[in-house]
């Protein structure tokens, strides 16, 4: 019988007038979690080409009727010989139910060394009272014994400790006077304990702050990092690290050196329309390190450094060797030598000679990224003590990006629990008719749950450490991701499906025992009823002022009584025009000059300037708009204000009218995306020195002071 594909692999005809995938094949994919249709007119139908190379990134060959069937078969035979599942994720407080045989034996061993052996009957029921945490499940039936990793979640994830304001700062853009060149962990404490103590903000919250992919010209993109595990130590305050206290003098003399490039590379920067240069400022910070890695470190800082080595483990270790290796053979693994493409030598244990050999020859470039790994950790940890002690409720508030660069560190350290070939991305819709590929390798949903979703729920460990909340990106990949096989284009993929109740659990016991909340970056598409079941569990969602309609209805702005209290309330994002270029119309003009209008300049003019007046009535209405007053950021604010929005976040440049994006989707080199400092209405860079005297700040803390606790006999409060 004829293949589903030609012997190249590449479909003679176009997806969408290709004919409906055979009924066996659709029953394969909806076996293994993969959607055949995604949501368009009518439901569009996921082409056969499609599903088999999204099937063979799950391991399942099925590019003829015959694979297809023998798949099948196979997998009904796995499933009814399975006695248990390889993961169970539960919810304390409810009793859960196992599909296992009547006579099954069942024990339950704690994390903590206890046990717990389960009552034999006709159905079997994990209690409702299990110990949260990361416990082994183990069964018995007729001779045969299955183990599998048992998650025990809260119910519901930490909630905040009431509402409050804060900034949202890209750090790279927030310079101070004693930064070389770009924002780093040291102005972070600054800005922290500033807007804290000063101001009686809540939370800062940041862009990631994870490793970038090493090499020049280098990817600004923090949302396409070499690893989501481990932060950048371009980072890193050089001046901070303790063993700077113990320069000899010619050592010292060589980092001072140094800070006068960096001196000379800030003042270029804070030139008018200057550039951030991440490449020029990882160099020097580099020199540096590698300088004060020689120091030699007491008994009690080389006791923690061991103890952070330990905790990190394994992971930590190939994160350190990629570095190393990648200074050798360059950054895209899979073109170096075949012995070390795999951090176990080859995906079965073999060739594993290679990999050790090499990390004994490199030992010492391994040891200094270990050393690097430990020094971020520790000033990330520092610039969180900080923002407490300034009195923040809540602190800092990290990001964590959907995935990670295909030829970076955790792309190669975790290739056998990520999808090879596949790249994430989003379906054609109303708003982008060719889809968007992102690049980034997805979790293969089958390797996550058999690995017990350890390599996950480290992650998130590490994430949640040394935050107060943390912002999941494109939270809706917890539920499903749009997978975009190799070479195809982005209107040809499909949905794989996540076991939602498992990602979810994982997430929710790594944040309860971390005391951070979690905010889900939910804009865009989102499927129904994810929402709901986010809200359900006390994950927070995002709000962005303009997108807030009554998009059921008439379309007309949403009053603030119908806003969802559970979310991060703001004016703008990373990706969205700042709210000066909003008020001014420069965000229009400026797509305008880059040709990314999809209508007539005057068009777009009209809608945006329609949406003002909209919004004019709208403040005008409610009483927080004069009528000889300007429509302004404050007044923006107000409306925010006047939510149930347990969070309302500031965009940090809106202090000083920077009328430019930080990211404009759709561009590459035609804008500089992620390397804009702040600047004021001028385009003039503002230095955090000058940007904590701007009168802006204190107007907006003002209004955005949460009230204060009214005590017995206190008069009721003004509602004008």
């Amino acid at each position: 019988m004829a293949a589903y594909h030609d012997s190249d692999g590449v479909e003679q005809v176009p997806a969408q007038d290709a004919p409906p995938p055979p009924a066996e094949l659709v029953a394969l994919a909806q076996a293994y979690g993969v959607d055949t249709r995604y949501p368009g007119p009518g439901g569009q139908l996921v082409g056969a080409r499609t599903l088999v190379a999204v099937l063979t990134a799950l391991g399942v060959a099925a590019g003829t009727p015959e694979e297809v069937r023998e798949a099948l078969e196979r997998h009904r035979a796995e499933q009814q010989a399975r006695l248990l599942p390889p993961c169970v994720v539960v919810r304390q407080g409810r009793r859960t139910a196992l599909d296992v045989p009547a006579d099954a034996r069942l024990l339950v061993e704690l994390e903590d060394g206890g046990s717990w052996e389960l009552p034999r009957g006709h159905s079997h029921w994990l209690p409702a009272d299990l110990p949260l945490g990361r416990h082994t499940l183990k069964a018995e039936s007729n001779g045969a014994k299955a183990e599998a990793a048992l998650v025990v979640a809260p119910e519901r994830f930490p909630r905040l400790p009431g509402r409050s304001w804060g900034f949202l700062a890209q750090l790279y853009s927030v310079l101070s006077d004693r930064s070389w060149g770009m924002g780093d962990l040291g102005d972070l404490a600054e800005l922290a304990r500033w807007a804290g103590a000063g101001l009686g903000a809540g939370f800062v919250q940041i862009n990631p702050l994870h490793q970038g992919l090493p090499g020049t010209p280098s990817d600004p993109s923090p949302y396409r990092p070499s690893s989501r595990r481990f932060a950048d130590p371009v980072h890193l305050r050089i001046e901070a690290v303790p063993e700077y206290a113990y320069l000899n003098a010619e050592r010292r003399a060589q980092t001072e050196e140094l800070a006068q490039r960096a001196a000379r590379l800030r003042d270029e920067v804070l030139a008018h329309d200057g550039l951030i240069d991440r490449d020029a400022v990882r160099t020097l910070k580099l020199e540096a390190l590698e300088v004060l890695h020689e120091v030699p470190r007491g008994p009690g800082r080389q006791a923690a450094y061991e103890a952070f080595r330990r905790r990190e483990g394994e992971w930590l270790r190939r994160h350190a060797l990629w570095n190393a290796l990648a200074e050798v053979h360059g950054t895209d693994w899979h073109h170096w030598p075949k012995g070390l493409r795999h951090p176990a030598g080859h995906p079965d244990g073999s060739h594993i000679e290679h990999i050790e050999q090499a990390g004994k020859e490199l030992q010492e470039r391994v040891e200094f990224h270990l050393w690097l790994a430990w020094q971020v950790d520790q000033q990330l940890a520092d610039a969180q003590r900080a923002a407490r002690e300034a009195g923040m409720p809540v602190g800092l508030i990290h990001d964590l990006a959907v995935g990670v660069h295909p030829d970076g560190a955790d792309a190669w350290a975790l290739q056998d629990v990520l999808a090879g070939g596949i790249s994430v991305g989003a379906p054609p819709d109303a708003f982008n008719a060719h889809g968007q590929d992102w690049g980034l390798p997805p979790w293969r949903p089958d390797a996550l749950a058999e690995a017990g979703y350890a390599p996950y729920a480290e992650l998130l460990r590490a994430a949640a450490r040394h935050a107060g909340a943390l912002r999941i990106d494109h939270v809706m990949g917890l539920f499903r991701l749009w997978w975009v096989p190799q070479g195809h284009p982005p209107t040809e993929g499909a949905y794989v499906r996540y076991d939602a109740e498992a990602m979810l659990g994982v997430l929710a016991l790594e944040a309860h025992r971390a005391g951070t909340a979690v905010i889900g970056e939910d804009l865009g598409t989102v499927e129904p009823g994810v929402r709901e079941e986010l809200a359900a569990r006390g994950v927070l969602g995002t709000s962005v002022l303009w997108f807030e309609r009554d998009w059921q209805g008439d379309g007309a702005i949403l009053p603030p009584g119908r806003w969802r209290p559970g979310c991060l309330a703001t004016l703008t994002t990373h990706d969205l025009p700042s709210t000066a270029a909003r008020l001014s119309g420069e965000h229009v003009e400026l797509r305008h000059r880059l040709g990314l209008l999809a209508r007539p300049l005057g068009e777009e003019q009209e809608e945006a300037a329609a949406e003002l007046a909209d919004w004019r009535a709208e403040l005008a209405a409610r009483g927080l708009l004069a009528a000889d007053e300007p429509l302004s950021a404050p007044v923006l604010y107000r409306f925010l204000r006047s939510t149930p929005a347990e969070l309302v976040g500031v965009w940090l440049p809106d202090l000083v009218g920077d009328p430019r994006p930080q990211n404009l989707p759709g561009t590459w080199d035609q804008y500089p995306n992620w390397r804009l400092p702040v600047a004021d209405g001028a385009g003039t860079p503002v230095t955090l020195d000058r940007l904590t005297d701007n009168p802006t700040a204190r107007l907006l803390a003002q209004l955005l002071a949460p009230p204060a606790p009214r005590g017995p006999g206190a008069p009721p409060a003004d509602h004008r």
